[in-house]
């Protein structure tokens, strides 16, 4: 099977919804995904992703399943270099986080006193239960870091979600830390990122990234792709955002 996560249209994150911007971002994802067999859609509760999805349905005459599960990844932390409130478990200084190793296991990544305070392995856990609750309504049962193949098929699934949650659910399928997929990537908005089973083995499925934020439906259209999300490329450039 193939799951598409989408990340949602250049996002007004004050009112929950999209720039004009990302308005036409999502029209060019619908024609581009329009031409995609796609079995099931899942969407956020949150409006950003819904009105990013909504340009697909209609355009395919389609309806898409409401997941709560799917809203951006809330488990808010103190971070070093902003000890004055929580905020969300990534965009820390690379400096305060890349010193400790076990960040980079994806079994004690969650292990130090920040993310236990915050409570994130918890809330990791939900989203990536109910991921694979859904995931064996399709044929596919987790089986330690593998998933049995109980009823093999090259369905495709949609999710419109969200960049942080985005991280949960590949940091799940593919077994790493979420650390340094929420650091180290950048999805820019609508792009859509591939994963796929592998069966090399009758009954045991992995599933492996054909390919990460991609935005060619922008390209095609001269459509930028949005910075939200990302960071100064240097220093100096006082217009780029730099915490």
């Amino acid at each position: 099977m193939k799951i598409l996560i989408i990340r949602h249209g250049d996002p007004d994150y004050e009112n929950d919804s999209l720039t004009e911007k990302g308005c036409r971002e999502a029209a060019l994802l619908a024609e581009k995904l329009s031409h995609e067999k796609i079995d099931a859609f899942y969407v956020s509760p949150l409006g950003r992703a819904k009105l990013t999805a909504s340009y697909t349905l209609d355009k395919m005459g389609r309806t898409g399943k409401e997941c709560p599960w799917l809203r951006e990844f809330h488990a808010p932390i103190m971070k070093p270099n902003r000890p004055d409130k929580p905020t969300i478990p990534w965009d820390w200084l690379p400096e305060d986080w890349t010193e400790e190793p076990r960040y980079f296991s994806p079994y004690h990544w969650f292990e130090t006193d920040v993310m236990k305070e915050g409570r994130v392995k918890e809330e990791y856990d939900l989203v990536v239960s109910a991921l694979d609750e859904l995931l064996s309504t399709h044929g596919y049962e987790r089986s330690g870091n593998l998933y049995k193949a109980v009823a093999p098929n090259e369905d495709c699934i949609a999710f419109f979600c969200h960049f942080g949650l985005e991280c949960v659910l590949l940091s799940h399928l593919l077994n790493i830390s979420p650390m340094p997929l929420w650091h180290g990537t950048c999805a820019a908005p609508t792009s859509v990122t591939t994963v796929y089973t592998e069966e090399r083995r009758e009954g045991r499925a992995y599933f492996r990234m054909a390919s990460f934020g991609e935005t060619s439906h922008l390209f095609a259209a001269a459509e930028p792709p949005a910075f939200a999300g990302r960071f100064c490329e240097t220093y100096y450039r006082e217009d780029q955002r730099h915490d």
